[in-house]
């Protein structure tokens, strides 16, 4: 399922705020920086959806 290949936002701050991505073939992975690494994983075309969302705000 989720891979070692989490790559941390571009818009992270220095600090603890940071959104971390994987993907796979099964869906989206996301995290942010918090240290129970809770994981929510939706559809790429989920993530595509919400990506579209907010460049258009």
């Amino acid at each position: 399922m989720i891979t070692d290949r989490w790559q941390k936002s571009s818009y992270c701050q220095e600090g603890d705020a940071c959104v971390h991505i994987s993907a796979d073939p099964d869906g989206v992975h996301l995290t942010d920086s918090d240290p129970a690494r809770t994981v929510v994983t939706v559809t790429p075309a989920a993530f595509l959806a919400l990506l579209d969302h907010l460049k258009s705000l």
